[in-house]
């Protein structure tokens, strides 16, 4: 039974944000109390989230659809919808976000980095919000958005500091048992370690961690094996620890030509240049590992490698070793540049950026692509004339008509709005009336322009009134 997972395909889908409510207050003794439809709540969140206690992605290896909750729509009575609950995930510290094509969205590392994997859809706008000086009755309400939706992809990337690589059965395992409180599965059969091991050492002043790299032989670099599932746990670790074994059964095999494999390994899989190599010359209890050791070590040393004679066993050199690793990953850490405050770059928009482009494709179709033209026809109802006036304002505000007819839109011509794939798409009328609009202006409700019976007398008398003054002030004696 799988109980380490190292990559995973997470299918994340956000939360829809909710519809805006059109609604009109209604009161006894008051039939046109004015609009009072509330916003629709936003989409919950995707979140990922590094957290110490989770060391391995299996959970999303069983269960790789997550969906947070939606938004709930807006009521009357000036009541907005509830916001949808993020959903946090917790990842392993490590954990590389990816997107289908291999592009890295996020490296999270250290605890508590958050990532919003998918973003909430945004909630839509009541007509009480909608209501202005010109539009005082909307009967419409804007439709909330749908949340973002889509694959990615998880990868773990063991953080520590030195890396043990090796054959299997070099002794590896056996190593990181001895010079830490770690316990992995330890045998003599080739690949027994499946998974990578980490643990924690303390050498004088110094607290590092350490993990051995499983599954390397000829090859791994191309994917034969496992190595190539383990390898990218070599990268972020500041110490490459050769693990040689002196006493292998295996006639065909010698410490020497051992590393030159492992070497050639890592070399054809990148980056690892510039870390610093020590050598390790593991089962020297044995008689045999011991002589090989001590033939195989003038030569190790001549290419310039520093040299240890250890016995996991026997608790041989261990001592020396962890003192020295902790001596190369001080100075690792001291090279480091020092982290500096998160800097807030503001990159205002140009002025002359219109927010939107307008395109001619080759079978006469116009295309408008932009992020206030695509959500706001997302948001727009349809089915409501009177919606779709309010769409064609902001349009036309936004510049979007005068683009089209610059770039030689006629009557008539098709007009795209979004991706070729979700796109909505209408012949164009230039500077065009909604049917609705014939009873008036866009969103306006004739009837909360007629007085009360009361109010115009009063305007009568005053209009009289005036009359009278204007005779008087006209008046010429003779």
């Amino acid at each position: 039974m799988t109980t380490f997972v190292d990559r995973v395909e997470l299918h994340v889908a956000a939360g829809n944000g909710g519809h805006g409510c059109a609604s009109v207050h209604r009161e006894k003794f008051k039939p046109l109390g004015g609009p009072d439809g509330g916003n629709g709540g936003r989409g919950g969140d995707i979140v990922l989230t590094v957290d110490q206690s989770v060391t391995t992605l299996l959970e999303y290896h069983h269960s790789p659809h997550r969906k947070a909750t939606n938004g709930k729509p807006g009521e009357g009575g000036n009541r907005s919808g509830k916001e949808g609950q993020d959903l946090v995930l917790p990842v392993p510290d490590g954990t590389v976000v990816l997107d289908r094509a291999g592009n890295v969205l996020a490296d999270l590392v250290g605890h508590g980095t958050s990532y919003i994997a998918a973003q909430g859809g945004r909630g839509g706008l009541g007509n009480a919000a909608l209501a202005s000086a010109r539009r005082k009755a909307p009967g419409f309400a804007l439709l909330g958005e749908p949340g973002d939706s889509g694959e990615i992809v998880l990868e773990l990337k063991t953080v520590a500091d030195v890396a043990l690589v090796g054959y299997p059965s070099a002794g590896k395992s056996s190593l990181i048992s001895v010079l830490s409180a770690a316990k992995p599965k330890i045998a003599d059969y080739p690949f027994t370690t499946l998974v990578p091991n980490l643990g924690v050492v303390t050498a004088g002043s110094t607290v590092y961690t350490i993990a051995d790299v499983p599954g390397l032989t000829p090859g791994a670099s191309q994917g034969k094996g496992l190595g190539l599932e383990f390898l990218r746990h070599v990268e972020r670790c500041s110490v490459l620890v050769h693990v040689l074994d002196t006493a292998t059964l295996e006639s065909e095999r010698d410490p020497v030509t051992d590393l030159q494999v492992i070497e050639e390994e890592l070399k054809q899989y990148g980056g690892l240049g510039d870390r610093p190599r020590i050598v390790v010359l593991n089962k020297i209890d044995v008689p045999d590992g011991r002589d090989l050791a001590e033939m195989v070590r003038p030569d190790l040393e001549a290419r310039g490698y520093r040299v240890f004679e250890a016995s996991a066993l026997a608790h041989i050199g261990l001592k020396e070793l962890s003192y020295a690793l902790a001596e190369l990953v001080a100075g690792a850490r001291a090279a480091r540049p020092k982290e500096e405050a998160t800097r807030i770059v503001i990159r205002p928009k140009a002025v002359d950026d219109a927010g939107f482009t307008v395109t001619s494709e080759d079978d006469g179709l116009f295309r408008v692509r932009g992020e206030k033209p695509e959500r706001w026809v997302r948001q727009t109802d349809f089915n409501n004339d009177e919606a779709v006036g309010y769409l064609a304002d902001r349009l036309n505000r936004l510049g979007v008509e005068e683009q089209l007819l610059k770039a030689g839109a006629r009557s008539g011509d098709g007009v795209a709005i979004g991706p070729e794939d979700n796109a909505v798409v209408f012949d164009w009328e230039p500077t065009v009336m909604a049917g609705a609009e014939m009873l008036g202006r866009r969103g306006e409700d004739h009837r909360l322009e007629e007085q009360r019976p009361a109010a115009q007398r009063r305007r009568d008398r005053q209009a009289e009134r005036d009359d009278a003054q204007r005779d008087f002030d006209d008046f010429e004696p003779f």
